[in-house]
């Protein structure tokens, strides 16, 4: 009987963070890597060196990049590309301003960071119609942008609101996730983990 009120108390709870704007909540922080377990194409994963013989071997995927998608341009997407070096995922919704806010400095850190960690947007709550409009307005079609429409990797990585980013390191494990308002502090956390 007590889970019949729990739990709708629960979900509707969740609806009404999902239909907010980001608002911040004081909710960023350090993670503790107990989250699950990832325009262009995904970089590579870097390949290392084998002592023994010379050759290389890809990194171990980590269960956080296990999962495909498609980008807003309709081309499938392979998180596991992303292994071996930090990632960071933005998640956000084309009507909302604080994303919008995000969007610049968000695509200068993909730029500035090429080659040494991958940037992926992650859209969703809206259709995809309107989530290729936002990367054109905001000119964020430097990077890989999901269509989320379905919510799976929103929802894989917990994520409750938009204007978030996740970010992990190179051996996938959630080292920040919170907000950044106008993407502020996101240069400074992806080089301490290039660095």
């Amino acid at each position: 009987m007590r889970a019949r009120i729990v739990l709708p108390a629960v979900l509707a709870a969740a609806l009404i963070t999902l239909t907010g704007c980001g608002a911040d909540s004081g909710a960023d922080g350090v993670a503790t890597g107990t989250s699950p377990s990832g325009a262009s194409s995904p970089a590579q994963p870097s390949a290392s060196p084998d002592a023994e013989d010379g050759t290389t071997t890809e990194p171990e995927v980590p269960n956080a990049l296990q999962f495909t998608s498609t980008t807003v341009d309709g081309k499938p997407f392979d998180a596991s590309t992303l292994a071996g070096k930090p990632t960071v995922l933005w998640f956000w919704a084309p009507w909302c301003p604080k994303c919008k806010a995000q969007a610049a400095e968000t695509a200068k850190v993909a730029d500035d960071y090429a080659g040494k960690a991958n940037v992926v947007g992650v859209a969703g709550l809206d259709k995809n119609a309107a989530m290729k409009d936002f990367v054109a307005d905001t000119r964020a079609d430097g990077f890989p942008q999901l269509s989320d429409e379905k919510g799976e990797v929103w929802k894989r990585f917990e994520v409750t609101e938009q204007s978030r980013y996740v970010i992990l390191d190179k051996d996938g494990e959630t080292v920040y996730e919170g907000v950044l308002p106008a993407g502020e502090g996101l240069a400074e956390k992806v080089a301490g983990l290039t660095g």
